[in-house]
């Protein structure tokens, strides 16, 4: 089915062919129609499958038939990270910019006021991180009196986040009567809750599986030492000539180190994480698109919102403590009906961790490559993955001088004894001590030792000269 079927505007239609799109997604074909005749949506879909399209196409062809003099706006957009609100407000943009409506983003990271400045222009689409626009209605920079259509974009995610509470917040600033949409790769029992709280005899559209991923994407794994992930990572990535991967680590930390070991291997890599500022993770981001940059190693902040075109390869470095972020992670892969490849490298430690992942997703995902595994080059063991060896000696030296030990000799007492023979009840402090030594205490054999004269005070001699009183 065309998308000219949908009932969409010519405006939108032109967008849509210019972006190359011919046919709908299953998720789009189901919720178009639905939102347009202004019901309230729970849609569930996997990652990739266009929910972005699915709500932002027919919230700009109900703007653009209602015109408002109002500086506020008219629909609300809440995105767990500020890539992805980045990615929805480009999205309204793109698919608006014949029906001129006014789309802005605001997520924290960056200054507030050129975002209060934004806001005061008037606008009709605000895309926002829960945090930030909080801040602004604390400050009176929004006015939330002609919103008409509210949407949870990546629900489970917020939830996973820690946003509930800053979304049942917001929920209380906003008009009772509204269009409510929820939108979520996965379903769980708390979106369940959640679009209890919020929706209103919603159309349910589920168009495959519950936390599912999608059928181009190819899953496999290495069974592979945790110290040898990295050598493996570098040896796949320089057999294989790979153009961009993005990989994934559990911590920020391992992310800049990734990252930076990849480079010493001639690998072009970058790192985006939280710690990051939003512009260089722009500027990453960026870089990565354009293949200036190879291999884009990543926190699970990046698992949603990241939409990069024909990305062949997603790696799991570390597999993710949550099975739901798995489904994230290689949804950027394989996206709009395209092949991609997941690769997940799995040390011992965390087997559990992928029976968990198989559990989730119903099916088994096969271990490849044991050749791979064995080539790779071990790293030099009590080291970190990738990082200098420690320098030991310093503390292998103090200890070595409170046990007596030097110049690499194990028994510190025998080489001691050498040096002199001590009486450990002559002093309570060890050998060689620069305090003075304690006298040996007298055997009843020796000699009794004479005292020696007291010194001579010097008013004796006056006291001696004195004539004694007379006695009568």
């Amino acid at each position: 089915m065309p998308f000219e079927k949908l009932g969409l505007r010519a405006e939108l239609l032109k967008a849509l062919a210019h972006k190359g799109y011919a046919r709908p997604t299953p998720i789009q074909a189901h919720a178009i129609p639905a939102i347009l005749d202004g019901k309230d949506v729970l849609g569930g879909a996997q990652t990739g499958t266009g929910k972005t399209a699915a709500f932002a196409l027919p919230i700009l062809q109900q703007l653009s038939e209602s015109r408002a003099q109002v500086k506020g706006p008219r629909a609300l957009i809440l995105a767990p990270t500020r890539e992805l609100a980045a990615q929805v407000c480009d999205s309204f943009q793109t698919y608006g910019k014949r029906l001129n409506l006014r789309s802005h983003v605001v997520f924290g990271g960056v200054g507030i006021n050129p975002q209060i400045k934004g806001l005061s222009q008037g606008i009709d689409v605000l895309i926002a991180t829960p945090g930030r626009l909080l801040d602004l209605a604390g400050r009176r920079a929004v006015d939330f009196r002609n919103l008409q259509c509210l949407v949870l974009d990546e629900a489970d995610r917020m939830l996973d986040m820690g946003f509930i509470h800053d979304i049942r917040k917001i929920l209380k600033l906003l008009p009772a009567k509204r269009q409510n949409l929820l939108f979520s790769a996965t379903y769980s029992s708390e979106i369940k809750r959640l679009s209890e709280d919020i929706l209103e005899q919603p159309e349910m559209i589920e168009v495959a599986r519950r936390n599912t991923a999608a059928e181009t994407v190819s899953q496999s794994a290495y069974q592979v030492q945790k110290n040898q992930k990295r050598n493996l990572l570098s040896q796949l990535a320089q057999e294989g000539n790979w153009e961009q991967a993005l990989v994934f680590t559990r911590t920020k930390h391992g992310a800049n180190r990734l990252a930076t070991q990849l480079a010493s291997d001639g690998i072009d890599s970058a790192a985006i994480h939280g710690n990051k500022s939003q512009a260089a993770r722009e500027r990453a981001l960026a870089a990565f698109k354009k293949r200036s940059v190879r291999i884009l190693v990543a926190t699970d902040i990046a698992a949603r919102g990241l939409d990069i075109q024909d990305l062949p390869f997603v790696v799991n470095y570390e597999l993710p403590n949550v099975p739901e972020d798995y489904v994230h992670r290689i949804g950027r892969t394989g996206r709009a009906g395209k092949d991609g490849q997941a690769i997940s490298l799995v040390s011992q430690e965390e087997n559990k961790l992928l029976l968990g992942i198989e559990k989730l997703l119903g099916r088994k995902i096969k271990f490849v490559g044991d050749d791979k595994t064995v080539n790779a080059k071990p790293e030099p063991k009590n080291t970190r993955s990738g990082s200098k060896p420690k320098n030991r000696s310093a503390s292998k030296r103090s200890s070595n001088r409170r046990y007596g030990i030097r110049n690499g000799s194990e028994n510190g007492e025998e080489r001691n004894s050498k040096l002199r023979n001590w009486n450990p009840g002559e002093s309570d402090r060890q050998p060689r001590s620069r305090r003075r030594k304690r006298k040996p205490a007298s055997s009843s054999k020796q000699k009794e030792a004479v005292p020696s004269p007291k010194s001579p005070n010097r008013f004796r001699k006056f006291f001696s000269k004195r004539v004694a009183p007379s006695s009568r």
